[in-house]
Parts: C-alpha cells; structure tokens; sequence
C-alpha cells in the first residue's frame, strides 16, 4: 500500500435537477513505476493507480483505465448531470490490490 495517499474531490453541495455541473479529484499518490531503485539498490516495487471510478446512487458516470505514463498525483475534472439528490463515489485502484474510496453528497435545490 502506497504511503500518504489522499483522494480530495470537488462537488457542488447543491444543483438544479438536470444541471450539468464540474466535478473535480486528485488523489496524493508518487505513482512508482516499479522501475527505479533504492539506495540500496533494491527495486522499488510498482504501484500505479491503474483505474477510477465515479458512481451517482449506484449507476457508473466515469470509469477510467490509467496506463503506466499516468503522473503522479492524478488529475481528472469531468461533467456530469445530476437527475437527483444523491451520492457520488469515487474509487481509485492500485497495482497492489488498494483502494482509496471518497463520497460527496449532492442537494437538489
């Protein structure tokens, strides 16, 4: 499991029905390729986010595969309608079988 990794997501609180709105996420995360060593001269083992998700009341909106080239600490601002109040999830997935999740909840209003 990689060290410090923070998911940090921005949803509007509240939205019309039917309103496009901005979602915005980044999750802390060094993204080692796996390729490098350390000073002991020992590999570094691979751990890449490789895939994020983003679900609203249970039904997929985004669903992302990362390839290796992807930089550390990635970025992905996105639209999505909102038909109702509800949750948004969001998951990332690690090579080493981690998975960092966050919710945000979302008014009609």
């Amino acid at each position: 499991m990689a060290e410090n990794v923070t998911p940090r997501v921005r949803v509007p609180s509240s939205a019309a029905a039917g309103e496009v709105i901005t979602i915005k996420t980044l999750i802390s995360h060094v993204m080692e390729s796996g390729q490098r060593k350390n000073s002991d001269g020992t590999l570094i083992p691979r751990s890449i986010i490789n895939r994020f998700t983003c679900d609203f009341n249970g039904q997929n909106v985004i669903d992302v595969t990362l390839e290796p080239a992807i930089s550390t600490n990635p970025y992905f601002e996105f639209q999505a309608m909102v038909p109702e109040a509800g949750t948004y999830t969001f998951t990332w997935y690690d090579d080493d079988g981690s998975v960092y999740t966050d919710t945000k909840d979302i008014a009609i209003g």
